[in-house]
């Protein structure tokens, strides 16, 4: 019994190792690799770029003065 599960074990081997070789084998496998890490650095640089300008937008961008650095008192919410 031992004997028959040993040959169908190399059996199932040498097909799955056919089979790999069949779909491109290791040098697919790098050229997927290789084109997932270009598409993984563009999506990467986009979306530092658009966190980038959601920070210039809620921040203000620099040319808008911070709240502490106003020069004059404001005025808002005074009654004369």
């Amino acid at each position: 019994m031992a004997t028959l599960a040993l040959i169908i074990a190399v059996v199932a081997l040498v097909i799955a190792i056919a089979a790999y070789r069949r779909t491109g084998g290791v040098g697919e496998l790098q050229n997927q690799i290789q084109t997932l890490s270009s598409t993984t650095d563009s999506v990467r640089d986009r979306t530092a770029d658009a966190l980038n300008r959601l920070e210039q937008l809620v921040r203000g961008g620099k040319d808008r003065p911070k709240p502490d650095d106003r020069s004059e008192p404001s005025t808002h919410g005074e009654r004369r």
